[in-house]
């Protein structure tokens, strides 16, 4: 008897059933490539927003600013759908339209239309002060509705840990906290390490106020004053960009340079993104 060797790998099998049924091509439903839109390519993990899009491929702009020119092919990226869940979409040239057409959000998701708001969750977002939930609320307001998320703010972190408690975190009602300044040695970390829960997540940010967080080219400087410590760090700021008007003041102005998640740095991003993942898990 004759020994048969063993098949390379790769290698075709000794016998192919020329009228067994082919498989089907998996098939991605087309998705406009909007300037904006926040997207995943699949294949080599590059993540980043639309700056164009040609025939053949299309420009990329990661967090970092990078530029990337991706090929073009079916199913060859990831974008949120209404459920915030990834879909695998085929790539196609933006409809010249309207801007009232646009159904990307200010968080780079794929909107929802008119959707009602959900009922609210018994879970809950903390942010530190008032300027940080009208940020978060700008940017991921039309992704918080649809999830049924209520952002609050702590008017500061001092006490936390008592704020925690009172809430009684449990399962299905979660309790998801931003903090500024969250670096080792802050006072922020060691409130942070206070809490110790399995319903809470704290995630932050590494500046000083929220302010920062707003990327300079947004504003129009080259970068945020560095203000020494021990000073008011808002007089401070205005002081340098030799600005006299009240701090709430230019905030709004601030606010209103603040069109999506691109003008904010990639850090805040996460953290805000991570907190709404954990308060309203994606249904599997």
């Amino acid at each position: 008897m004759t020994e048969r060797r063993p098949r390379r790998p790769g290698a075709l099998p000794d016998k192919i059933d020329l009228d067994a049924p082919r498989r089907r091509r998996p098939t991605y439903p087309d998705h406009p490539a909007t300037p904006g839109l926040r997207v995943r390519h699949r294949s080599s993990g590059t993540t980043g927003t639309v700056r164009r899009f040609r025939a053949s491929h299309v420009e990329i702009e990661t967090r970092s600013g990078r530029i990337e020119l991706l090929p073009i092919s079916p199913g060859a990226f990831e974008v949120a759908g209404a459920d915030r869940r990834p879909m695998a979409v085929s790539l196609v040239a933006p409809p010249k339209a309207s801007p009232k057409s646009t159904t990307i959000t200010a968080s780079g998701s794929v909107s929802a239309g008119e959707t009602a708001a959900r009922v609210a969750r018994a879970s809950r977002i903390l942010v530190e002060g008032r300027h940080d939930a009208e940020l978060v609320e700008k940017v991921w307001g039309a992704d918080l509705r649809v999830e049924g998320v209520v952002v609050e703010p702590l008017h500061g972190a001092d006490d936390l840990a008592s704020v925690v408690r009172t809430f009684g975190p449990r399962p299905g009602r979660r309790l998801g906290i931003l903090l500024d300044h969250l670096v080792d040695g802050s006072k922020e970390s060691r409130i942070a390490a206070g809490v110790d829960h399995p319903d809470v997540l704290i995630t932050g940010h590494r500046y000083v106020d929220i302010w920062q967080a707003v990327r300079p080219a947004a504003v129009g400087i080259p970068a945020w004053p560095v203000i020494p410590k021990g000073q008011d760090w808002k007089r401070g700021v205005l002081r340098e960009l030799g600005v006299n008007v009240e701090p709430g003041q230019f905030w709004q102005a601030l606010l209103g340079r603040v069109g999506t998640y691109a003008d904010l740095e990639a850090d805040l991003v996460g953290a805000v993104e991570q907190l709404i993942d954990f308060v309203a898990p994606p249904e599997p």
